[in-house]
């Protein structure tokens, strides 16, 4: 019984703090429009000129006019070039981690997007695009 009590000690708080952790993310992404500002290389990822061009093209065209939204219910909104697309989002790794999936929630398309960066008015994320992967820099709209 001892031994039972412990572990609850031990593992219920951590829990806890998992949960929070997962929480406090998903309070700071919704009902905010994240708009893309920059387009960055990962920082340690090693030079690569073609990675480089191509974070400057993505920032200068694809990105000039994209925000993301997170909404209740776990529906995701990716407006481009003044266009919606929707589907659904869940938090995975303790909230270091969104899965963007199509809006009936199959994971046949899913996207994983990496928080490397998330506060009140910024939100930057680690993507992947073709061979690459890019930092994109939001700030709240």
């Amino acid at each position: 019984m001892m031994k039972l009590r412990t572990i609850f000690t031990v593992i219920l708080p951590a829990a806890a703090l998992f949960a929070c952790n997962t929480g406090r993310t998903d309070e700071l992404l919704k009902h905010k429009k994240w708009r893309v500002y920059d387009v960055k290389v990962p920082q340690g990822d090693p030079y690569n000129n073609t990675q480089l061009i191509q974070a400057k093209d993505l920032k200068d065209g694809y990105y000039t006019d994209v925000y993301y939204q997170f909404l209740d219910n776990n529906v995701f909104v990716a407006t481009i070039a003044g266009k919606p697309d929707s589907g659904k989002y869940f938090l995975l790794s303790n909230g270091k981690v969104i899965s963007v999936t199509a809006s009936n929630g199959s994971r046949s398309a899913e996207n994983l997007v990496t928080v490397e960066k998330l506060d009140e008015s910024h939100f930057d994320m680690k993507v992947k695009s073709g061979d690459y992967h890019f930092i994109l820099r939001t700030r709240k709209e």
